[in-house]
């Protein structure tokens, strides 16, 4: 079941929200930091976002926009402001589609059907599962462009090399075999030189010193890599 992220500080509001979606069978995650929304919807994978306009530190205006730069995961307003600017500016920021409170919950559910058919229904693009951005420790990673962004710098990655570090990120502090890395990377494992893996590393290990993320991937001798965060600038 879809995944629903709800952006507002509104305790009473969030929480009927919540426990509405729960009993359609919608897992349901709530902002808890509202100065780091964009980074709570990635760690949470969000489906969808709920975002208010009115919130603390930022406006949903402003969340919209960070959210937009890293994912096209739908968004719809829900918000007190009844005025058409309010609504083209949601539209404008990113937004998919608004809603004024007070509102009633069905209708909520009906847009976000809606919403949820038309992004990951048939008619949806087929890679969308491959397109979510993952982030760690301020890394992000970019599966629609194989690219990689830490602070204010940017790389772009082979093939091989967005394969190694998604892995190296989902699985960071345990500590991945060679043969998992072959069979993840390689469908014939038997036709690829053993060396082909260290080449790849070693790219990536350059590409990431770049970043300035110095010494992130270990080598366990005898068993394989483990990855961790180690900025030269922190």
């Amino acid at each position: 079941m879809y995944n629903i992220f709800i952006a507002e500080d509104d305790e009473q509001i969030a929480s009927i929200l919540c426990n509405h979606l729960q009993k359609y069978g919608y897992e349901v995650s709530m902002a808890q930091e509202f100065d780091r929304i964009k980074q709570e919807v990635i760690e949470k994978q969000a489906d969808l976002v709920l975002l208010d306009i009115n919130l603390p530190y930022f406006d949903g205006f402003y969340w919209c926009r960070q959210i937009r730069a890293v994912s096209n995961v739908p968004i719809i307003f829900i918000s007190a402001r009844t005025d058409e600017l309010n609504q083209v500016m949601a539209i404008e920021h990113g937004g998919d589609d608004y809603m004024t409170k007070p509102f009633h919950l069905e209708v909520v559910l009906a847009k976000m059907k809606s919403v949820l058919r038309r992004t990951y229904g048939e008619y949806s693009s087929a890679l969308h599962q491959e397109t979510q951005v993952m982030e760690l420790g301020g890394l992000y990673i970019y599966p629609d462009r194989f690219e990689a962004e830490c602070g204010n710098k940017r790389i772009s990655l082979s093939q091989k090399e967005f394969q190694l570090l998604s892995i190296f990120v989902k699985e960071h502090g345990r500590i991945v075999s060679r043969d998992e890395l072959l069979e993840a990377l390689w469908d014939e494992i038997e036709f690829v030189d053993d060396n082909t893996l260290t080449v790849n590393v070693n790219r990536l290990r350059k590409k990431l010193s770049e970043l300035g993320i110095d010494d992130a991937i270990a080598t366990v001798r005898g068993q394989g890599y483990r990855f961790s965060m180690n900025r030269k600038d922190e």
